[in-house]
């Protein structure tokens, strides 16, 4: 449960998004297959790879 008037609380999640935007290339999937495995890979690098 979040503290309310916290801004901390949703840094980590606005963080890996923001992140997610800038470093994929959403807007060229053209299918959803495409798309789950555009952000799968991200978040396999994300969690696995980024420093």
């Amino acid at each position: 449960m979040s503290i309310r008037g916290n801004c901390w609380n949703n840094t980590p999640q606005e963080s890996f998004f923001g992140h997610l935007k800038d470093e994929t290339y959403i807007k060229d999937c053209e299918t959803l297959e495409e798309l789950q495995e555009e952000i799968g890979d991200y978040i396999d690098y994300h969690n696995n790879y980024r420093p």
